[in-house]
């Protein structure tokens, strides 16, 4: 794909920071579904309606991102914000996909906390929504990634080691292997005409991001020892639960409940209920943070929270976009992320089936809704909210019936 067929350089001024993060934003309201959802929602956004990235480019920053510990579709956010509008593009990117849920999950813990979201209708429907969000995700996907039988091989292997051995590093081991495999079937095939993407970050300032995001991984432990200030004691729990999770943000789940209950932070009920409620709002999951900030100290706490579970995100996809955009280019590595982007359809075919599919399709009439859903989304052409609208208003009548 050509220069000429998308719309992929680097835009400069308010103008152009306002316009990602209204698109952002949009997402940020209508984004259900968990983390491969969110990568259908933004897979159609910016690469079928705006064309600001192609297929190729997308599936290379969502490999990148699942290379990279913490909430992918955040980093993959973050890094089409940067691409398009520079860094403060990458940042307005991360607030629009971000604040909505931040705002919710805030005003659920001061008002409702009590209140047990759980069996909701609606939430039973916005699941079966992610059904037919990742099942035109992958359509897309598949036909541009995996068009020859090699690759559709290595998108199998994929689907059935992701089933079968599922570990928090069964994503990186196989888009490593994947990536030997294609350079071995490619190795001498020679590199396609790739669009060029420029990153407006200087290699310089990426090792900083680098060099501070292990320095803070390393340093907050002592400083916590050193100075029992309270504060510092949260913002660390929350950075390394943020710099130490591979698999999506579920698994973060565990690691912040093993930092939070048992130092009598928040109770264990406190802890579900807000569990509960994070699954009822757009946006990423590792949001949940600001519930639990909330709960400690207020609206303090749940920014203090937030900035420390996302910050190692920022850092990490800073600090390796610059080198992504030479990586992408060398000829010598294309078969590599021929093999990468096989591995990262499959993947989204096996997470399609499990957790998305077997949690949320459990009679006909949901699967007859994720039929008419993905009908709206694949024949229709209708927009995500309006599919997200008609998917809580059918979940609902599906659990009246």
């Amino acid at each position: 794909m050509s220069d000429k067929d998308t719309n992929q350089q680097p835009k400069k001024g308010v103008a152009s920071l306002l316009e990602v993060f209204i698109v952002s934003l949009r997402l940020g309201l209508t984004s259900f579904g968990g983390p491969i959802a969110h990568l259908g929602y933004f897979h159609n956004e910016y690469v079928r309606r705006r064309k600001w990235l192609d297929e190729r480019s997308y599936a290379d920053l969502v490999a990148l991102c699942q290379f990279l510990p913490g909430p992918a579709s955040s980093q993959v956010g973050i890094g089409i914000g940067v691409m398009r509008s520079g860094l403060f593009g990458g940042i307005v990117a991360f607030l629009g996909f971000t604040l909505p849920s931040v705002i919710a999950l805030i005003l659920f813990a001061l008002f409702v906390q009590g209140f047990d979201v759980g069996n909701a209708g609606w939430i039973q429907g916005l699941k079966i929504v992610a059904v037919a969000v990742v099942a035109h995700a992958i359509l897309g996907m598949a036909s541009k990634l995996t068009p020859d039988a090699k690759r559709r091989s290595i998108a199998l292997f994929a689907v059935v080691v992701t089933l079968l051995w599922q570990t928090v590093i069964t994503q990186v081991v196989i888009i490593v292997i994947a990536a030997f495999i294609g350079f071995w079937m490619y190795r001498e095939q020679k590199a396609p005409e790739i669009s060029h993407i420029h990153v407006p970050i200087s290699k310089k300032f990426a090792i900083g991001c680098l060099t501070l995001f292990f320095g803070l991984l390393f340093l907050l432990p002592f400083l916590r020892e050193l100075t029992q200030i309270h504060w510092i004691a949260v913002f660390d729990s929350f950075y390394r639960a943020g710099s130490l999770v591979f698999g999506g943000g579920h698994v973060v789940l565990p690691l912040i409940e093993r930092e939070l209950v048992p130092v009598g932070w928040i109770t264990e009920e406190a802890f579900l209920a807000g569990y509960g409620a994070t699954q009822a709002v757009p946006g990423p999951l590792f949001t949940f943070a600001a519930y639990l900030g909330a709960i400690m100290n207020g609206w303090s706490g749940a920014l203090l929270a937030t900035v420390a579970i996302f910050l190692p995100a920022f850092l990490l996809i800073l600090g390796t976009l610059p080198f992504w955009g030479a990586f992408r280019s060398n000829p010598k590595i294309q078969g590599a992320l021929f093999g990468v982007n096989a591995a990262v359809v499959g993947i989204l075919i096996a997470a399609l089936y499990h957790p998305i599919w077997t949690s949320s399709i459990l009679s006909p009439l949901d699967f007859s809704l994720a039929a008419i859903l993905f009908g709206m989304l694949v024949f229709w052409k209708l927009p995500p909210w309006a599919v997200v609208l008609a998917g809580a208003i059918g979940g609902t009548l599906i659990g009246l019936i």
